[in-house]
Protein backbone atom coordinates (compact mmCIF):
# COMPACT_ATOMS: atom_id res chain seq x y z
CA UNK A 1 0.00 0.00 0.00
CA UNK A 2 1.32 3.49 -1.00
CA UNK A 3 1.25 6.36 1.85
CA UNK A 4 0.34 9.92 0.50
CA UNK A 5 3.13 12.10 1.55
CA UNK A 6 2.09 15.29 3.24
CA UNK A 7 2.21 18.39 1.03
CA UNK A 8 4.43 21.44 2.02
CA UNK A 9 6.15 23.77 0.59
CA UNK A 10 8.49 25.81 2.26
CA UNK A 11 10.17 29.41 2.03
CA UNK A 12 11.86 32.13 3.94
CA UNK A 13 10.96 35.45 4.59
CA UNK A 14 13.08 37.85 6.71
CA UNK A 15 14.92 35.01 8.85
CA UNK A 16 11.44 33.14 9.52
CA UNK A 17 10.72 29.64 8.14
CA UNK A 18 7.29 29.39 6.26
CA UNK A 19 5.81 26.17 6.30
CA UNK A 20 2.71 26.07 4.07
CA UNK A 21 0.19 23.32 3.97
CA UNK A 22 -0.88 22.40 1.15
CA UNK A 23 -3.67 19.76 2.02
CA UNK A 24 -7.73 20.74 3.41
CA UNK A 25 -7.63 18.17 6.33
CA UNK A 26 -4.37 17.88 8.62
CA UNK A 27 -5.09 14.43 10.16
CA UNK A 28 -3.34 11.12 11.02
CA UNK A 29 -1.66 9.59 8.73
CA UNK A 30 -0.33 12.96 7.59
CA UNK A 31 1.08 14.23 11.38
CA UNK A 32 4.51 12.37 11.81
CA UNK A 33 5.30 13.21 8.06
CA UNK A 34 4.36 16.76 8.87
CA UNK A 35 6.00 16.77 12.15
CA UNK A 36 9.16 15.00 10.98
CA UNK A 37 9.32 18.01 8.05
CA UNK A 38 8.72 20.59 10.70
CA UNK A 39 11.43 19.05 13.48
CA UNK A 40 13.82 18.62 10.48
CA UNK A 41 13.89 22.26 10.24
CA UNK A 42 14.15 23.13 14.02
CA UNK A 43 17.46 20.63 14.39
CA UNK A 44 19.07 22.64 11.28
CA UNK A 45 18.62 25.66 12.96
CA UNK A 46 15.24 27.34 12.26
CA UNK A 47 13.54 28.02 14.90
CA UNK A 48 11.35 31.09 14.05
CA UNK A 49 8.61 28.52 12.56
CA UNK A 50 5.67 30.16 10.81
CA UNK A 51 2.84 27.57 10.04
CA UNK A 52 0.60 28.92 7.56
CA UNK A 53 -2.62 27.11 7.85
CA UNK A 54 -4.34 29.17 5.22
CA UNK A 55 -5.63 26.07 3.05
CA UNK A 56 -6.57 23.65 6.23
CA UNK A 57 -10.35 23.56 7.19
CA UNK A 58 -10.07 20.92 9.23
CA UNK A 59 -8.03 19.28 11.99
CA UNK A 60 -8.34 16.90 14.63
CA UNK A 61 -7.27 16.76 17.96
CA UNK A 62 -4.20 14.52 17.38
CA UNK A 63 -3.12 17.62 14.74
CA UNK A 64 -3.84 20.09 17.71
CA UNK A 65 -1.88 18.19 20.11
CA UNK A 66 0.84 17.84 17.65
CA UNK A 67 0.96 21.59 16.66
CA UNK A 68 1.43 22.15 20.50
CA UNK A 69 4.21 19.38 20.57
CA UNK A 70 6.19 21.22 17.78
CA UNK A 71 5.51 24.64 19.38
CA UNK A 72 7.43 23.35 22.49
CA UNK A 73 10.14 22.12 20.22
CA UNK A 74 10.72 25.26 18.67
CA UNK A 75 10.61 27.28 22.30
CA UNK A 76 13.17 24.40 23.91
CA UNK A 77 15.48 25.35 20.34
CA UNK A 78 15.34 29.18 21.46
CA UNK A 79 12.75 30.50 18.73
CA UNK A 80 9.37 30.22 17.97
CA UNK A 81 6.06 28.50 16.04
CA UNK A 82 3.07 30.80 15.01
CA UNK A 83 0.43 29.87 13.39
CA UNK A 84 -1.47 31.88 10.09
CA UNK A 85 -3.90 31.68 7.84
CA UNK A 86 -6.17 30.23 10.35
CA UNK A 87 -9.91 29.27 9.01
CA UNK A 88 -12.76 29.51 11.63
CA UNK A 89 -13.62 26.33 11.89
CA UNK A 90 -9.78 25.15 12.79
CA UNK A 91 -9.82 28.29 15.09
CA UNK A 92 -13.01 26.97 16.81
CA UNK A 93 -10.69 23.67 17.41
CA UNK A 94 -8.27 25.68 18.52
CA UNK A 95 -10.41 27.48 21.37
CA UNK A 96 -12.43 24.21 22.45
CA UNK A 97 -8.93 22.35 22.90
CA UNK A 98 -7.20 25.21 24.73
CA UNK A 99 -4.26 24.98 22.45
CA UNK A 100 -5.01 28.96 21.75
CA UNK A 101 -3.45 29.55 25.23
CA UNK A 102 -0.99 27.73 23.89
CA UNK A 103 -0.33 28.44 20.01
CA UNK A 104 0.48 32.03 18.68
CA UNK A 105 -2.49 32.73 15.87
CA UNK A 106 -2.03 35.48 13.42
CA UNK A 107 -4.32 36.27 10.99
CA UNK A 108 -2.38 36.54 8.52
CA UNK A 109 1.45 36.04 6.77
CA UNK A 110 2.85 39.28 6.96
CA UNK A 111 1.17 40.42 10.24
CA UNK A 112 2.66 37.12 11.52
CA UNK A 113 6.03 37.93 10.12
CA UNK A 114 6.18 41.13 11.79
CA UNK A 115 5.39 39.93 14.91
CA UNK A 116 9.02 37.69 15.23
CA UNK A 117 10.64 41.43 15.14
CA UNK A 118 13.67 42.00 13.61
CA UNK A 119 15.99 39.07 12.51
Amino acid sequence: MQQAGVNLTTDREQGVSIVHVNETRLLYPLLSEFASSIISLISSGECRLLIDLSTVTYVDSAAIGCLMDLSREATAAGGSLKLAGVQKRVETMLTMTGAHGVLEVHPDEPSAIRSFGPN
